[in-house]
């Protein structure tokens, strides 16, 4: 067992894990912090996509001890963060089975808090590790391009 600290959506935690735990496991089961899904398992899908440090990370390829001192946002923190960025995801139809939709908007949100009025290839280019089945990502493009007129910096 490993003695890890990280703070989480705000919160300063230490935690005992397993050298063999993934942070995805870490967030989802010891955390119940179940926003975040695991798709793929392997780093392809995007669907476990979290903030750490301030970039987007696929949570099922950083083990549990690599986050120790970081800085972690889930998408259960966006309430607080970037409601503004939910509610656009809403508005302009960027959710369908939502699957995807925490590890997009957790790809979007590591974007926006970079830069605040992103061109389309910027866009594309911080979505390209997420993959929708659903929407054509035409609407979460649109969705993203709206909130980022919207979010107070």
């Amino acid at each position: 067992m490993n003695k890890i600290t990280i703070n989480i959506n705000g919160e300063e935690r230490t935690l005992e894990v397993k050298s063999n735990l993934r942070l995805l496991d870490l967030i989802r089961e010891d955390l119940a912090l179940t926003g975040t899904k695991e798709g793929c398992g392997v780093g392809e899908c995007g669907a476990c996509t979290v903030i750490m440090n301030g970039e987007a990370v696929n949570s099922c390829l950083v083990m549990a001890t690599q986050a120790d001192g970081a800085t972690i946002e889930t998408v259960e923190n966006l309430e607080k963060s970037a409601p503004e960025l939910q509610e656009s995801f809403v508005e302009h139809g960027a959710i369908q089975c939502g699957f995807c939709t925490p590890g997009m908007l957790m790809s979007a949100k590591a974007l926006l808090d970079k830069v605040p009025n992103p061109s389309d290839m910027q866009i594309k280019t911080a979505l390209e590790g997420n993959m929708c089945r659903c929407t054509g990502y035409i609407p979460i493009m649109k969705s993203v391009k709206e909130a980022s007129k919207k979010i107070k910096k």
